[in-house]
């Protein structure tokens, strides 16, 4: 009797069978949606793979040039030196002079500067290679100043701003790829002549790099080539003053100056 009503109703064994299944594709996720939540997950699994490749090859590069390093005569590890420091001033100044307002870019540094004399970043940036150095138990003389000055050209420039913001928002590693190889190079030749320091710069990459990859989706607005242009000028001249102390011409401390790219993102944000 149970059966006949429900073959009355139309909801016979069969039509039970039609309603589950048509269940069944009512939950049913629409493809898009897949496709979106697959693209994320793979976003999520591959975040900071550039950020890792990069103090990978800043650490491979350090343990290649101290090797090498030991192997070479004192005046050959001067004149690899003096080339890196005039190949450093080279960049610095092609980048400084790609700027479309130099007055803007030398106020932001006059004020950067102000502002990093009196917090001394390059102080405490002295200090955390003091620690590293007691901590890696070294003995070298130059361990200090190979992390102060590889943690400041690493961590500057427009690479670090847009090879981190694609890692983190689209998952686009490629330009951070380039930024290891450079870096990789950079330090075989610095760490034949600095020592193991260069190599706890890349330290300073992972925290900055990896900290800008997080907040990608909150940094977008850095890419603006107008943010870039201001970023690239103003780190060009701090990349000058690295090459400077590398030739070991003039002490300037660079580290200070760190403030002024600051100054240039908030003038060339405001300025739009």
């Amino acid at each position: 009797m149970c059966f006949a009503g429900l073959r009355a109703r139309g909801k016979g064994p069969q039509a039970i069978g039609r309603t589950h299944g048509q269940a069944k594709k009512d939950f049913r996720l629409p493809w898009g949606m897949i496709s979106d939540m697959r693209r994320h997950i793979l976003l999520k699994e591959s975040l900071l793979t550039g950020t890792i490749v990069n103090t990978g090859a800043i650490v491979a590069g350090s343990v290649i040039g101290v090797m090498i390093g030991k192997r070479l005569p004192e005046r050959l590890k001067s004149i690899v030196m003096q080339a890196l420091g005039l190949a450093v001033i080279l960049i610095g100044l092609q980048m400084a002079l790609s700027g479309k307002n130099l007055l803007a870019t030398i106020g932001c540094l006059l004020l950067g500067a102000i502002t990093g004399e009196i917090i001394n970043i390059e102080r405490g940036v002295e200090r955390m290679g003091e620690w590293l150095k007691a901590r890696a138990r070294s003995d070298s003389s130059t361990f200090v100043q190979g992390f102060v000055v590889s943690s400041i050209l690493y961590c500057t420039g427009a690479l670090v701003i847009v090879g981190s913001i694609q890692d983190g928002s689209v998952g686009d590693a490629s330009t951070l790829y380039l930024k290891s190889l450079l870096d990789g190079t950079f330090s075989v030749a610095l760490a034949s002549s600095l020592g193991m320091g260069v190599a706890f710069s890349a330290l300073s990459v992972l925290v900055v790099q990896g900290t800008i990859t997080l907040l990608a989706s909150k940094l977008a607005f850095l890419q603006d080539p107008a943010v870039l242009n201001a970023v690239t000028a103003t780190g060009g001249l701090l990349i000058v003053g690295i090459g400077i102390n590398i030739l070991d011409l003039k002490r300037i401390r660079v580290g200070n100056m760190i403030p002024a790219l600051i100054y240039a993102i908030l003038l060339a944000v405001w300025l739009q």
